[in-house]
């Protein structure tokens, strides 16, 4: 595969800061939160409303930490071969030959979505949207991540009838532990999800606690929680 730096840009669209909400944008009119808060989502909901409405800080864990320095290990090894081109040129030239790019910017105004995908590849036959994980098991939220990856990524190559697959992959071997087609009823259940999240944020739906108290015992707000 050709390794290709892709960076797409957003100077056509209208992005301000949310005025309360950490880490919200406001694109084209809409909320837009970044697609790794659906981890969060799916571990405890009330810790998004503790770090992005309460802004409560802390620091990172060992785990947070390692799992960065592995990533960019990697993001240094795709730079030495990778060559820049844009997200058109990549997406025409993959109708004939096999593209990797990897912490590819995507964006959705429509669905308030944006992130950085770890790794895309493009070829004649299909899209494989991937992305690193530690461990090998499939949660609902890192199903749910690279679901939002696949609907953004769907959104910029309208029109394309090749298939997106979204995978998991454990980080720092080419293990895919999890991998499906985004099809229609993928898609829909992205967009469920994608709904409550608008809810949480526009204060029509609550911040739901996790009632796993395992989950409880490892969170970095747990002193700071109404919950624990």
């Amino acid at each position: 595969m050709e390794n290709k730096i892709i960076k797409n840009t957003t100077d056509n669209l209208e992005i301000k800061k949310h005025p309360d909400i950490k880490s919200l944008q406001i694109i084209n009119g809409k909320n837009n939160f970044p697609i790794s808060m659906l981890n969060k989502q799916g571990y405890c909901e009330y810790s998004i409303y503790l770090e992005h409405i309460k802004k409560i800080k802390v620091g990172p864990t060992s785990a947070m930490l390692r799992g960065s320095y592995v990533h960019q290990e990697l993001e240094d090894e795709f730079l030495k071969t990778a060559t820049p081109t844009t997200f058109e040129e990549a997406l025409d030239n993959s109708k004939s030959e096999a593209i990797l790019s990897r912490e590819m910017g995507v964006i959705s105004p429509e669905y308030g979505i944006r992130g950085f995908i770890d790794e895309v590849q493009m070829t004649p036959d299909e899209f494989v949207i991937i992305d690193d994980k530690p461990g090998t098991t499939p949660y609902d939220s890192t199903i749910n991540q690279v679901r939002a990856y696949c609907l953004a990524f769907k959104q910029m190559v309208k029109g394309d009838k090749r298939p997106i697959k979204g995978a998991l992959r454990e980080r720092g071997t080419d293990n895919i532990f999890f991998i499906e087609e985004f099809d229609t009823s993928n898609e829909n259940r992205i967009k469920f999800l994608l709904d409550r999240m608008e809810g949480l944020f526009n204060e029509t739906k609550p911040f739901v606690p996790t009632k796993n108290k395992n989950k409880c015992l490892k969170c970095r707000y747990q002193s700071y929680c109404d919950h624990f």
